[in-house]
């Protein structure tokens, strides 16, 4: 992979015409401060997690989302609920070297498809604008929540026309643990989230507007599995040509078939190799 090429992406985003979309790779180097284990962020790690260690079948071991499910079903939402709020919202872990890069420039908009909150701490300095995907609820035809960070105060939940343009985005449509844990992980969920993400129900209408037009760089983000693709789709709907870059060292035919249809290169590097770009630690030497 030319440096000089990730040295533009690099400058893309750090410009603001290309958007960081953080896939679980974005977390490599991440690890639990008491026990040094490696924060469970991709869908393997995540089902390994949940059962204790243990690989469920074949047929749930395809993704989380699917094994989400069999436990709600077996032992109830709050089981799931329980888990990831365990595991993101009380467990303590050292920041992934992409955050710090992050730190170092701040984009004005973010999307972290990851339920933790290491890119919510990155923006801790400054106020900012946090939106999350939410399923399943009564009341509301909307499918996120929308909070500002206002520096020692805190969040507060605010309205569509409360938001101010002028603060950095950060969209984490699978949720977080802050200020209130708020998570999408199974099935049912996704199926009630993209099918409002595909209505236009869980997109701001500022949002909506503020992305047109705009380019990614998927970032430790993997298009093997249709959940994350779909999501991916609509979230980053009327994008332009191309639709962005997507850092993947070896991609499978499927990856490579999806990501031409959607108008995204791959680039044949990975996370270490856009850190080294910028000038920061590898992951792997985290």
């Amino acid at each position: 992979m030319p440096d000089t090429t990730l040295q533009t992406l690099l400058a893309g985003v750090a410009n603001n015409t290309i958007v960081p979309y953080l896939g679980a790779g974005a977390l490599a180097g991440s690890v639990d401060k008491l026990n040094g284990m490696p924060i469970p962020a991709d869908s393997d790690s995540l089902i390994l997690a949940m059962n204790g260690g243990k690989p469920m079948s074949a047929r749930l071991m395809w993704e989380f989302p699917r094994a989400a499910m069999d436990v709600e079903l077996k032992r109830g939402r709050k089981a799931v609920h329980n888990f990831l709020e365990d595991t993101y919202g009380k467990r303590k872990w050292t920041r992934a070297p992409l955050h710090d890069w992050l730190a170092s420039i701040e984009p004005h908009y973010v999307i972290d498809t990851n339920r933790d909150t290491q890119l919510q701490d990155t923006y801790a300095d400054q106020p900012h604008t946090l939106i999350r995907g939410t399923a399943r609820i009564a009341g509301t035809n909307y499918r996120f929540v929308l909070n500002e960070y206002t520096g020692s105060g805190g969040y507060r939940e605010i309205t569509q026309e409360e938001v101010n343009p002028e603060l950095p985005i950060l969209f984490k449509p699978m949720g977080s643990p802050r200020p209130d844990a708020n998570y999408i992980a199974s099935d049912a969920d996704y199926v009630d989230y993209i099918t409002e993400l595909m209505g236009g129900f869980a997109i701001p209408d500022f949002l909506k507007e503020y992305r047109k037009g705009k380019q990614y760089l998927f970032i430790g983000m993997r298009f093997q599995r249709d959940t994350e693709r779909m999501v991916m789709s609509d979230i980053t709907y009327a994008a332009s040509e191309p639709r962005g870059w997507a850092l993947i060292p070896q991609p499978t035919d499927k990856e490579a078939r999806f990501c031409a249809r959607q108008g995204i290169e791959i680039i044949a590097a990975d996370v270490d190799d856009l850190l080294a770009a910028a000038g920061f630690a590898p992951a792997q030497a985290a």
